[in-house]
């Protein structure tokens, strides 16, 4: 995974400066869970928490099995339950998971991006954010 992370780690930082975010992760699909495999401005404790998530578990989880963005407006104070408390050390308000597709239409990949402030992404942004995760190289 080291290697891979050295890969997708530029176009991470890439895509979180190109969207106004502060922080983000990219999780690829690795059989029956999610694996980290790049992650900026991140704790360390929450990247050990999150280096394998299984499907429905947390936004990355949940986007990957519903196969649909995921996002909260505040990660601080959301309780719809899609936020695992773990997030919350993450020093970022509205954030949201995208799922990435494959050629033939399954997730691939769950690329998460946070923001400083406390918004609600409609629907053109969330197509325009996850415009931009389907160029994650793959």
């Amino acid at each position: 995974m080291h290697a891979r992370r050295e890969s997708l780690e530029p176009w991470l930082r890439s895509f979180i400066a190109e969207s106004g975010g502060i922080a983000g992760t990219v999780h690829l699909v690795e059989g029956e869970a999610l694996a980290l495999a790049a992650a900026v401005n991140i704790p360390e404790k929450v990247q050990e928490v999150t280096r394998v998530v299984p499907r429905g578990k947390g936004m990355a989880g949940l986007a990957w099995e519903r196969g649909q963005p995921v996002q909260t407006c505040n990660l601080q104070t959301d309780s719809s339950g899609d936020v695992r408390p773990g997030a919350r050390a993450v020093a970022a308000q509205a954030a949201v998971a995208l799922p990435v597709r494959d050629a033939s239409a399954g997730v691939r990949a769950v690329v998460g991006i946070a923001f400083a402030d406390e918004r609600e992404l409609d629907q053109e942004e969330l197509a325009r954010l996850g415009h931009g995760a389907g160029a994650l190289p793959a």
